[in-house]
């Protein structure tokens, strides 16, 4: 058995090494953590005792095939409870992450079965991420960044990489979600601020940094 913190911990060292090449720093967990290294170092000694990890010494972590599977199924559950708060009960999608973050933690593999099966054994949540299956495989896509598309390209959003509030807020007050239909209509060389045009409606202005952190299927 794990406990909720060991769980946490797994989840980061699985995140951080999808985007940096393993193995993972502990002061990279840190970071993602919000904690000292010194309790990074007590928790890498806990979780190589119960063979969930491989550690080496000033080489960095990476996850065993035990920890890879519990990593997965907690990215799995956070995300299946993630589609059913806001499928179920209407909330938004900058809402379920901290409650989800809470529910992930259940251990009843039974139960997960039986929410992912009544949502319909959804593919993405709602911030566009992958779900895993109950065997840890992930659905791909191609899609890129909305920072990437050239004037009069059209495309269709389909998730964002940042899930904080004040983001997600953001992109509510521009009208801008899943599945919104867009075109480019300009690009500034001096900002790399880009001018969308939503749904065949809305003409906006958004920064480099927001376009960088939008995902989108070209149309």
């Amino acid at each position: 058995m794990t406990t909720q913190t060991e769980e946490n911990y797994l989840k980061a060292i699985y995140k951080i090494s999808e985007d940096e090449v393993t193995p993972v720093a502990t002061n990279a967990i840190a970071k993602l953590l919000e904690t000292s290294a010194a309790s990074v170092t007590d928790m890498i000694k806990k979780l190589s005792k119960k063979k969930l990890i491989n550690y080496r010494k000033h080489k960095g972590v990476t996850l065993t095939k035990i920890g890879t599977k519990l990593a997965t199924n907690l990215i799995r559950k956070h995300r299946l409870w993630e589609v059913f708060l806001t499928n179920k009960l209407n909330f938004t999608w900058d809402e379920v992450h901290a409650i989800a973050e809470e529910l992930e933690h259940i251990k009843s593999d039974k139960l997960i079965d039986r929410l992912d099966k009544y949502l319909g054994n959804p593919k993405f949540d709602p911030h566009g991420d992958p779900i895993p299956d109950a065997n840890g495989n992930f659905t791909s896509r191609k899609q890129i960044p909305l920072s990437d598309l050239e004037q009069k390209n059209k495309a269709i959003v389909v998730g964002v990489q940042t899930h904080t509030k004040a983001f997600l807020q953001h992109l509510d007050k521009l009208k801008l979600s899943l599945g919104s239909k867009i075109i480019v209509i300009d690009k500034q060389d001096f900002d790399n601020s880009v001018k969308i045009k939503i749904d065949k409606q809305k003409e906006v202005m958004i920064s480099h940094k927001v376009a960088s952190n939008i995902f989108v299927q070209k149309n």
